[in-house]
């Protein structure tokens, strides 16, 4: 493990850059479409392309890689992701943002999928689980911490953006310096969505669930709190503050999970979530701090339900299949994503900010029950047929190669579900 210290810490570090300046710039462009009126399906459409791009990127930076190699590919992709920030302070218009949006998208799972293909490569399989444990709780501590970073300089104006550039560019010093051989060409098993349905509904239902959530969130949260009337450092502190409570709660819960029916746990955190959405939009003018601890446990609820599902579809399946299996899952959950901030955009323009809030219980109810549908036909998987919850978060299909059910050898069969 010694020999890796040095190379995991620059790619660990690298990393962190670039999703801090992620975060920063969700916030940034969520609060700057405020101030230049765009409303609420406009700014929904903007923060879609992002992950639409994410999606398309997936099928398209693959095919890159092979053709140019690794190196190359980083280099070409790094270069674009480090302009787009600045492109966004030179001209404020909605169809050249959701262009932005897009190419960063695009360009952004291609160096995810680069900078986890390195990881994969270094972590030996008997380290494959805490590389990736580690590599989850880096995403949402930077996811955090890029929110506290609109309060640096003259926040909304061009130092923002500036900022984010900064830090694209500056993540890829410890990458590219680092002495790392080449890995293997991308190759991302794949799963038909219908195949995929087949083996669990709930499964599907779940990913397309997480997506319209967590896009939504990262899409609409700062836009949402600007408009219930929150300061600046409320904003970043809500937004924070959410991501957080996602990371604190994953494990307790997961933990859990591993111990009961999954599909009871995600239908009470459902429910729960679904309560914590009701009473916010209840008290959107109320102060800052008490919806931001509503922020608090809603996030620690929410961000465990795309690892719980997961987790429970991995219960049905046999273990060979498990990484075409939760390929298709990221996809599902990308498309929720993409669709999630339009479709809150569209509820916030008709019944103002606060009702991002009634998307989320929304969401959240029409998921409990179609839960509590799916309990009434098939009974809990048995104890014995369960793998171990692992902290999960939206990344690209190269990740999953780390995780470590991926190289349990288990006996699962189909209960369905």
């Amino acid at each position: 493990m010694q020999g890796l210290l040095i190379p995991l810490a620059s790619l660990l570090s690298g990393v962190s850059m670039l999703i801090v300046g992620v975060g920063l710039l969700f916030s940034v462009l969520g609060l700057r479409s405020g101030l230049a009126d765009f409303s609420g399906v406009v700014t929904g459409l903007i923060m879609s392309a992002y992950f639409a791009g994410f999606v398309v990127g997936t099928f398209i930076c693959p095919v890159i890689i092979r053709r140019v190699g690794h190196i190359r590919a980083f280099a070409a992709m790094a270069s674009i992701a480090s302009t787009m920030p600045i492109l966004h302070a030179l001209w404020v218009d909605p169809w050249f943002w959701g262009l932005l949006r897009l190419l960063t998208g695009v360009c952004l799972v291609g160096l995810y999928i680069v900078i986890e293909s390195w990881l994969n490569a270094l972590a030996p399989n008997h380290l494959r689980g805490k590389v990736f444990a580690i590599y989850m709780s880096v995403n949402f501590v930077a996811l955090a911490l890029g929110q506290w970073l609109i309060l640096v300089g003259d926040r909304l104006g061009f130092f923002s953006f500036a900022i984010v550039s900064v830090l694209f560019s500056f993540a890829l010093l410890p990458i590219t310096l680092i002495r790392v051989a080449e890995p293997k060409p991308v190759e991302t098993p794949r799963m038909g969505l219908r195949e995929l349905y087949k083996i669990s509904p709930l499964g599907v239902a779940g990913a397309l669930c997480s997506g319209l959530l967590n896009g939504a969130f990262y899409g609409m949260g700062a836009a949402y709190a600007q408009g219930v009337g929150f300061t600046t450092a409320g904003v970043a502190t809500f937004m924070a503050v959410t991501i957080l409570g996602g990371a604190i709660f994953q494990w307790p819960v997961g933990n859990f999970s591993d111990r009961h029916d999954r599909r009871l746990v995600m239908l009470w955190i459902c429910i729960g979530s679904a309560v914590l959405a009701s009473v916010g939009f209840l008290l959107s003018r109320a102060s800052e701090n008490s919806l931001i601890g509503l922020g608090a446990l809603y996030g620690g609820l929410v961000f465990t339900l795309y690892g719980l599902n997961v987790a429970y579809v991995n219960d049905l399946i046999d273990s060979s299949i498990l990484l075409e299996v939760a390929s298709g899952l990221l996809l599902v959950h990308g498309v929720g994503s993409a669709i999630g901030p339009t479709l809150a955009g569209v509820l916030m323009d008709a019944f103002g900010a606060a009702s991002l809030m009634l998307f989320f219980a929304l969401v959240l109810g029409l998921f409990a029950m179609f839960i509590s549908h799916r309990m009434k036909l098939f009974p809990e998987v048995p104890a014995a047929d369960k793998s171990g919850y692992v902290v999960m978060n939206s990344s690209s299909p190269v990740v999953l190669q780390m995780d470590p059910r991926t190289i349990v050898e288990d006996d699962a069969t189909d209960h369905g579900g």
